[in-house]
């Protein structure tokens, strides 16, 4: 049975004009920075999560931009000047074995618990650090206009 989540989002369009007054390339690198934090705790998690007698698949979870060659094939890539993505999981193949599970071994998740367990605080870091970052970077760009125009 599938299931369907939905969640609300309140001040988007304020967040996106914020972005927008930043320089292109210091929007996404607010972005990166706000989306790697929020991403750490599911990392954390799926970490504690991950079976411990392969710690190949325990070390090579991580929160990054960047994806495995198979990975990248199989991502419908949505870029846009002001879209930004982060990754959280493993680039090891067999972390989707582990995952699902195979003919030789049944699932034995833990990435999905682990974003069930944390999603909400991701969220939370999300909320309140963007804002948080939007203002630094935008003092920043104030200060370095300042001292361009002294």
């Amino acid at each position: 049975m599938a299931r369907t989540v939905t969640v609300k989002i309140k001040g988007l369009k304020e967040l996106d004009r914020a972005l927008g007054n930043l320089p292109k390339a210091t929007g996404k690198n607010v972005l990166r920075r706000v989306l790697k934090e929020a991403g750490e705790p599911i990392a954390r998690a799926a970490r504690d999560r991950a079976p411990r007698h392969d710690l190949h698949l325990y070390e090579s979870i991580d929160v990054s931009t960047k994806l495995n060659p198979r990975q990248r094939s199989l991502h419908k890539d949505q870029s846009s000047p002001t879209f930004q993505e982060m990754f959280v999981g493993t680039n090891n193949p067999a972390g989707v074995q582990q995952e699902f599970g195979n003919e030789r071994h049944g699932a034995q998740p833990f990435m999905r618990p682990a974003w069930d367990a944390t999603k909400n605080q991701a969220l939370h870091i999300i909320e309140h650090l963007l804002w948080t970052e939007i203002e630094k970077a935008a003092k920043r760009q104030a200060r370095k206009a300042a001292k361009a125009g002294k």
